[in-house]
């Protein structure tokens, strides 16, 4: 994908409407779906990060949307980092 060796993707989402810890269907269904494609998913206070292989994170974040839209989000903000994988 434009580098050599493996990379590492992190791709950052916070998805709405937002309720401090109450995560809604939509934040759920999105988290699932990077869970079952063997993300490492790290929810924090305001967003959710999913970290793994480039390809992976790419293919799973049309996915990730589809799951929260269908289940409720009205906006979705996302970030995806691209970084080779540290040594």
């Amino acid at each position: 994908m434009g580098h050599d060796g493996e990379v590492t993707a992190t791709a950052e989402f916070t998805i709405e409407p937002f309720v401090d810890g109450a995560p809604g269907p939509h934040v759920r269904a999105a988290i699932a779906v990077a869970e079952e494609a063997g993300l490492d998913v790290e929810i924090g206070p305001f967003g959710t990060s999913v970290t793994g292989e480039t390809s992976v994170v790419v293919s799973t974040v049309d996915a990730l949307l589809r799951a929260a839209i269908d289940h409720g989000a009205t906006r979705v903000s996302l970030q995806v980092t691209v970084d080779p994988m540290s040594e």
